[in-house]
């Protein structure tokens, strides 16, 4: 009884990838007009090590790619934060990926940063965990005084996942 008291009053969240739309007209460039862009296409060599941003999915080996520059933290001061991102050509054809209180497939086999923000985009707190164990951490820090959201990175090449938003 104690455990479903616990689970009923957990913090719910939702994850979601970033939106298709503004990667679409990228795919229909040439080389030379992507690098001008600071933009490589890609082919996964591996089943895992490509994570698109907009299905929160592993590319499969074979899978074209972006790796792009992209401004995941688009608030005025010091928080402020881009970095490199993976979108897979077959995530155009889809809408946005969203989870709801449980975390996208890639993530329990990662290790994740957690990091927490106010609504003026300032960190509030942050934790490193194992995939596998995150869910209990992404609730903790939601239900922190003054949190209003997380974003998630890849620990180990520190590249940003995702956002997580209370539900």
């Amino acid at each position: 009884m104690a455990s479903r008291l616990r689970e009923r009053d957990a913090m719910s969240f939702v994850i979601r990838g970033l939106s298709p739309e503004p990667f679409q007209p990228l795919f229909a460039l040439d080389d030379a007009a992507l690098a001008a862009r600071n933009i490589r296409c890609v082919v996964a060599d591996a089943d895992r090590g490509f994570p698109c941003r907009v299905t929160l999915q592993d590319a499969r080996q074979g899978e074209t790619l972006l790796l792009l520059p992209f401004l995941h933290h688009d608030v005025s001061g010091p928080y402020r934060a881009s970095g490199p991102i993976y979108v897979r050509e077959v995530a155009l054809s889809g809408g946005v990926a969203e989870f709801r209180d449980e975390l996208p497939p890639s993530f329990p086999r990662r290790l994740l940063s957690l990091r927490a923000y106010d609504a003026d985009g300032l960190m509030r707190d942050a934790d490193v965990v194992e995939g596998i164990d995150a869910i209990p951490h992404l609730q903790r820090l939601l239900d922190l005084p003054g949190v209003a959201y997380l974003h998630v990175h890849n620990a180990r090449p520190g590249c940003y996942a995702c956002r997580v938003d209370p539900a």
